[in-house]
């Protein structure tokens, strides 16, 4: 009888790979905004007349941009580790973008909305981003180029062993 599971992935499927690394992006970002938060006792944005929206939209900008470049780094066979380091940038750097775009968008103004991306950078949300989208886009690439098989019980052996 032929064994099932023949032939042996190369690994990990690359939906399976980019749910779990999308997942991993955003769980790690608002637990480390939260910390960071929580730690600094002051808000991540503290900006006067300006609402929650910018904050937001600027977190599902770099969610989205997470998303669908890590896809098509996935799509390769073998991704390379260093593709995570872009990957990382481009999601803080959507992240930014979003922030200070709705904030300009809501009539806050672009000194307003320039302060508060200046909050991002130096009050270190900026790089919380970059560390959780690094964190998360290296598991998923290790995931996609792991050789690892399923794990076997003893008594599943080979008819020829």
């Amino acid at each position: 009888m032929p064994d099932p599971r023949e032939p042996r992935p190369a690994g990990v499927r690359p939906v399976l790979a980019w749910v779990i690394g999308v997942v991993s992006f955003f769980a790690l970002s608002i637990l480390g905004l939260g910390m960071l938060s929580l730690l600094a006792e002051q808000d991540i944005i503290s900006v006067p007349q300006l609402g929650q929206l910018p904050g937001v939209v600027g977190m599902g900008l770099a969610v989205v941009v997470f998303a669908l470049a890590l896809r098509a780094v996935l799509a390769e066979a073998r991704p390379s580790f260093v593709s995570s380091v872009f990957l990382a940038l481009a999601a803080a750097l959507a992240h930014l973008g979003g922030v200070w775009g709705t904030a300009v968008s809501e009539g806050t103004g672009g000194v307003r909305a320039t302060a508060a991306a200046g909050q991002l950078v130096l009050g270190g949300a900026s790089a919380v981003i970059v560390v959780a989208a690094l964190v998360a886009a290296w598991v998923a690439i290790a995931l996609r180029r792991t050789a690892a098989r399923a794990p076997r019980w003893p008594w599943e052996k080979d008819g020829d062993e």
